[in-house]
Formats: structure tokens, C-alpha cells, sequence
């Protein structure tokens, strides 16, 4: 009797999602949203250096990114060590968040709109701003896009906290509305692979390659991370 072939297995599609590195925004808790001018500070640097010798090995077809600064230099830092350009993507920009940008967290949290964007954002919108529910349903979007466009192979997808936070969420299976719970850190590695039965999230917020601050300790590196 003849033997049945198997049918070839299709090597799934990988995705490296990587937050941008630190800038004085982040370092001072204010939200940038998509402010023009705000780059990377000595630290986002150092850890978009790091984020970039990380992924050196790994063989990327593409590199794409939010068209804001700080995750244009952060992909550059990846993209140079492939010998590879920068691909802005429209659909990775940063929520906008209206009225909020450039604001505190410490004062955003006394405003009735903050606990509703934190516990129920598949109802939420940012006052004067993008609803959560259409930035999710964009950044999922333009991830299967670049998917689409790469089949079998690995690309990187610079971002920012919560659009990543929102894709992974997506493709985990998890209530938009709990997204929240999940924690994407500066300069952080998520990883995700496509395969024709599905996502498989493989790696969620992997700091390991982050350089700590001098004279941190234990208990300021858990805190950091």
C-alpha cells in the first residue's frame, strides 16, 4: 500500500513587537501621544542599542515602525543591524489622545474619563481624541497586513505600550476590556507567531537585554521591569 504523504507544514509568519525606547515623557509620567519632537533620552538610547543587539541574530525580512521619533530611532537601532531601511507604518501611530497630551498621569487619574479608559475601553474615547476601540481594531489591522505581505518570514513592528499591549491582547484571546492587565514595558520584546491554525503568543514583555541603572538594586530593577 502506498504511503499518504503528509501535507507540507507552512512556516508561520513571526512578529517581534518592541516598544520604543525611554524618552523625558515617559521618565516624567507625562503622556506624549503624538506630539511631534519627542526622541529618545541617554537611557532610551542605550536601550534601543541593546534591543537592537538582541534581535542582531535573528533574521529579519522587515522592519516597520510608527512614523513618531522616538520609534523611528528605536527600529533604526534594529534596522542598522540588518542592513535594513525603516518602513513608517500609519497604522502603528500612537492613539490620539486629544485633550490629554502632554499631560501628568498623577493628574489624569482624578479625571472621570481615566477610570473608564482603564476598566472599559472597548467603550471609552480619549476627550477630544481616537476611541481605544478604533485604535485596537487599527493596529490589529495593519499587523495582518504585514502579515499577509510576509508569509514564512520574521518582521519587527516598533510600536507603541498601548497599541502592543491591544495586539497582544487580540491575539492571546483576551476581552479588550481586560487589556490593561497586561504590562508592556520601554524597549520591550513581544513576540507573536501566525500559523495557518492561528496566533501563538510566544513572549510577552522580555526586558532580559535592557541595561539596568547604575547602583539599582534588586527590589529597583523588579519595580523598573
Amino acid at each position: 500500500m502506498a504511503k499518504t504523504k503528509k501535507p507540507q507544514e507552512q512556516t508561520p509568519t513571526t512578529v517581534i513587537f518592541v516598544r520604543h525606547g525611554e524618552n523625558k515623557w515617559t521618565k516624567k509620567h507625562k503622556l506624549a501621544g503624538r506630539a511631534p519632537g519627542v526622541h529618545l533620552n541617554k537611557t532610551g538610547r542605550k536601550q534601543a542599542k541593546a534591543v537592537g543587539k538582541r534581535l542582531a541574530a535573528v533574521k529579519l525580512a522587515a522592519v516597520y515602525a510608527s512614523p513618531l521619533e522616538r520609534t523611528i530611532e528605536t527600529a533604526e537601532a534594529i534596522a542598522s543591524r540588518q542592513n535594513l531601511p525603516v518602513t513608517p507604518c500609519p497604522g502603528l501611530m500612537e492613539v490620539d489622545i486629544g485633550d490629554w497630551t502632554g499631560r501628568r498621569i498623577k493628574d489624569l487619574v482624578k479625571e472621570p474619563a481615566w477610570p473608564v479608559i482603564q476598566g472599559y475601553p472597548t467603550g471609552a474615547a480619549f476627550p477630544g481624541g481616537e476611541t481605544m476601540f478604533a485604535m485596537q481594531a487599527r493596529m490589529v489591522a495593519q499587523v495582518n497586513e504585514l502579515v499577509a505581505q510576509h508569509p514564512g518570514e520574521t518582521i519587527a513592528v516598533v510600536g507603541h505600550a498601548d497599541l502592543i499591549k491591544a495586539a497582544v491582547a487580540h491575539y492571546l484571546g483576551v476581552h479588550f476590556d481586560l487589556f490593561q492587565r497586561l504590562v508592556i514595558s520601554t524597549a520591550s520584546i513581544s513576540v507573536v507567531s501566525f500559523t495557518p491554525h492561528g496566533p501563538r503568543v510566544l513572549v510577552v514583555n522580555d526586558t532580559s537585554h535592557n541595561p539596568r541603572p547604575k547602583n539599582s538594586g534588586k527590589k529597583d530593577h523588579k519595580k523598573r521591569n
